[in-house]
């Protein structure tokens, strides 16, 4: 059985790309949850999620912000799963406001487990949303990424009844954020692409791979652990010269940006003697293993994809735009 069957689910940030393809696929009759609340501050995206689920009386919206401890502590209440996906993630939005991105991304997961603790809520499972910045970071979004790892893995001590567990991957594509709706905008626009250094690399993820992820972290992981998907990475500059597509566009190269990496990691060297796999997952599991799955960092400069796999991983997706747009 899904280990989501009859259970009441939270998800706090639902209404971002992440969240909402997670209540798309809670919904799909793929597993049978008997309640799914999300709990998010966007009123537009709610209405949204109302109208296409109009009718779906296990589908409840309310208005929220993680910063907020009342809100937080009313969202919690009669949840059986909790899937933390708020958060502040736009690298350069959290170098100009760091103090917002720890309010968001730390103080808010923080309010998540203190609730948790101070009611005693029963609340069997809560999985924690990371990224590969949070892998030797050195950016505010990263750090904050990181610092939700260590309160959620301590969360496993303070809160006995409750597992606590984490997801970890890189650059949703399509997502809101993303480097790829960045340049298919300024496509359509007729030019130019922004590059910042066509060498960097990225570790690129479906929505559906990361849906995936994050219930295969619910249904089986240890407490404290994170699962990391086995994904392809990309140079930024593949990324730009696939999405262009032949078209006359020119291109700008402006130089790395403040806070951003050449190559993202997704495992460090800390963690690489902790990790095993896992049904086609790296686990970073809380102890040191025998044989451990990775010998090295899991590094997005050793898993690049060519600009034809590239070509066909985007045509799938439906992210090349039609010709003449």
């Amino acid at each position: 059985m899904n280990y989501i069957d009859g259970k009441r689910v939270l998800i706090t940030g639902g209404t971002g790309s992440l969240g909402t393809a997670l209540v798309k696929r809670l919904l799909s009759g793929e597993c049978i949850p008997a309640s799914i609340t999300v709990f998010s501050r966007d009123e537009l995206k709610q209405s949204q999620l109302r109208e296409q689920y109009q009718g779906d009386s296990r589908l409840n919206l309310i208005i929220g912000d993680v910063r907020d401890r009342q809100r937080v502590e009313l969202a919690l209440q009669n949840v059986d799963i909790l899937f933390n996906a708020a958060a502040l993630k736009r690298v350069e939005t959290c170098e100009r406001h760091p103090s917002e991105a720890i309010k968001t991304n730390c103080f808010g997961t923080i309010n998540i487990v203190e609730t948790i603790q101070k009611y005693n809520l029963p609340i069997k499972a809560v999985v924690g949303v990371s990224s590969d910045k949070g892998c030797n970071p050195v950016n505010v979004y990263g750090q904050t990424k990181s610092l939700q790892e260590s309160i959620l893995l301590v969360a496993n001590l303070d809160c006995p009844h409750t597992r606590f567990v984490s997801v970890c991957y890189g650059n949703v594509m399509a997502s809101s954020g993303s480097v790829i709706p960045i340049f298919q905008n300024q496509i359509k626009k007729g030019g130019p692409v922004t590059i910042h250094d066509p060498a960097m690399t990225r570790f690129l993820i479906s929505l559906n791979k990361a849906v995936d992820t994050l219930l295969e972290a619910l249904n089986t992981a240890n407490r404290g652990e994170i699962y990391v998907p086995v994904i392809p990475s990309a140079t930024v500059g593949d990324i730009a010269d696939v999405l262009i597509d032949g078209r006359n566009i020119e291109k700008t190269y402006v130089g790395k940006g403040q806070g951003e990496k050449m190559n993202e990691v997704l495992i460090n060297e800390v963690e690489v003697d902790k990790v095993v796999l896992r049904d086609g997952y790296y686990v970073v599991t809380t102890e040191i293993q025998e044989n451990p799955a990775v010998k090295g960092e899991y590094n997005s400069k050793d898993y690049l994809i060519g600009k034809t796999e590239l070509r066909q991983v985007f045509s799938e997706l439906g992210l090349l735009l039609p010709k003449g747009k």
